[in-house]
């Protein structure tokens, strides 16, 4: 019998956040960083993987991103791919 492997994305940082952004029409870092309250610096090393968000931010990083918080942790690198919540 086959086995039946789960899809997992292997994107992560800058490059999953420009996948994002081009999926949900954001036009610049700018725009998201407005839309979660930073500022676009922060947001900037936060998908670089040079520093962290703080857990307060994560709900207004995966409301303005669509995404679950398991999903942004994983393209953050805070969770591994095969990590649940």
């Amino acid at each position: 019998m086959p086995k039946t492997t789960t899809r997992v994305s292997k994107k992560t940082g800058l490059e999953w956040l420009r996948d994002r952004m081009e999926k949900l029409g954001y036009k610049s870092l700018e725009e998201v960083a407005q839309q979660v309250g930073i500022n676009r610096g922060n947001l900037y090393r936060y998908f670089s993987l040079e520093t962290r968000p703080s857990v307060a931010l994560l709900p207004d990083l995966c409301r303005a991103l669509k995404v679950s918080p398991a999903e942004l942790l994983k393209a953050l690198e805070i969770l591994r791919p095969n990590d649940r919540l």
